[in-house]
């Protein structure tokens, strides 16, 4: 049944005021989730494994270290230097992916699940440039999807487009420039194997969400997976798109999408992230000479952020969201909404999701209140996800006073333990 949207500019109005007033009520008891319990955070984890952990966030807490490892690293690994595989496979490989293949992959899903935290698997790899490359990607997400129909507790696999066609061919199409025939022929070939994805998610009743990337390709990726959850979204949500909101479009977009779902009769799967390039974005804006999309500062992307929680909490019926960030106000937000509407935590359209390895103390802690949260699980070759794990790595190098917050929580669970 066809239902018309109500216009963007209502609807924004609307959900900035209730963001108001929910700013403005007092807070009553307790918060519904406790981000605080380290003994609930790392639970998973031995005494020695949480030892090595506090040992391998020191060592990227030295930005200096991670700026000379990452370049150091990235060459011995392409020079295939003996014994560099193994160090990395023993050390950031082991903290940040969840194994080399599918199946060695297995015992980190079935740790995470006995504490009620969900898997969503990511095949690694990076930068691939040929037809037999973007073909391997294909084939080994449809493997990804098979493998995780026979596990309850991995409901959704994850893909990047750019994985499966060049970067040039989705600019092109962008800026609507004249395709060759090869470029034809190499779209066609991309949306074959995007509906290859798709149908195989479809029929082994998985979900699959392809990731947001750069602005000056987004638009090609917005096209192809609305065309895909038009197709396949219409009784679930089996595809999901990626929503980038320190983008100052971004929050438009998700509820025009909305809208658009609506009147085309499918559920919309919305994954909401913060954002992953906002240096490369700005600069190529200040060379190129146009606007920047990214906000004017982070207050601008978190009241971005928090109002597509709120709306996509609104309209829980008809959108199908994963909360993935690594923001303790967003998730408490998301979980203060379920619990005051008194919706159920387990619905299968209100998840949450943060990458492995990072932010134990929110995803184990929102798994031991009975809500829907999983880890976002890279896998692959060391030397494929190694782009990775140097992400990663400067990531956790950025310092708030003497230590960032994850060095902080292992160190507050160490000393807790009696192990320091």
């Amino acid at each position: 049944m066809k239902k018309e949207g109500k216009p963007v500019n209502e609807t924004l109005q609307a959900l900035q005021k209730a963001m108001e007033e929910s700013k403005a009520r007092p807070a009553n008891g307790k918060p519904v989730v406790d981000f605080s319990n380290t003994e609930n955070a790392f639970v998973d984890k031995t005494d020695e494994e949480l030892k090595k952990a506090l040992w391998l966030f020191k060592m990227m807490n030295k930005r200096w270290l991670v700026e000379i490892g990452s370049k150091v690293g990235l060459a011995a690994i392409r020079m295939r230097l003996p014994f560099v595989d193994s160090i990395v496979k023993k050390t950031i490989f082991e903290q940040f992916c969840g194994g080399t293949t599918l199946l060695e992959s297995q015992n980190t899903i079935e740790r995470l699940y006995r504490h009620h935290v969900l898997t969503i698997l990511d095949y690694g790899a990076e930068g691939k440039e040929t037809e037999e490359d973007y073909n391997l990607t294909m084939n080994e997400t449809i493997r990804a999807l098979e493998f995780a129909a026979t596990h309850e507790s991995v409901p959704m696999v994850s893909s990047k487009i750019t994985g499966l066609a060049p970067n040039a061919l989705l600019e092109k199409i962008q800026q609507s420039e004249p395709l060759s025939d090869e470029d034809e022929y190499e779209f066609e070939n991309l949306k074959k194997r995007i509906d290859s994805i798709c149908h195989t998610a479809s029929k082994r009743g998985m979900s699959i969400s392809f990731d947001a990337e750069e602005s000056w390709i987004q638009d090609t990726i917005d096209f192809l997976v609305n065309m895909m959850m038009e197709r396949y979204n219409t009784e679930r949500a089996v595809v999901y798109n990626t929503y980038q909101l320190y983008r100052h479009d971004r929050l438009k977009y998700l509820i025009d999408s909305y809208n658009e779902a609506r009147n085309k009769g499918y559920v919309l799967g919305a994954k909401l992230v913060r954002g992953a390039y906002m240096d490369k974005e700005r600069d190529r804006a200040a060379r190129m000479g146009y606007p920047s999309p990214i906000q004017t500062n982070k207050a601008a992307t978190d009241d971005a952020y928090n109002t597509a929680i709120r709306f996509c909490v609104d309209h829980y019926e008809h959108i199908a969201s994963v909360n993935a960030t690594h923001n303790a106000e967003s998730c408490l937000l998301e979980a203060r909404l379920i619990e005051e509407r008194k919706l159920p935590k387990d619905h299968p359209h209100l998840n949450f999701s943060q990458l492995y390895g990072m932010s134990d103390q929110i995803t184990f802690n929102l798994a031991e209140a009975g809500y829907n949260v999983a880890k976002y699980v890279p896998y692959g070759a060391v030397k494929e996800v190694v782009p990775y794990l140097i992400r990663r790595a400067q990531e956790n190098s950025s310092v708030t006073g003497d230590m960032s917050r994850e060095l902080d929580l292992i160190s507050r669970e160490v000393k807790r333990r009696g192990l320091s």
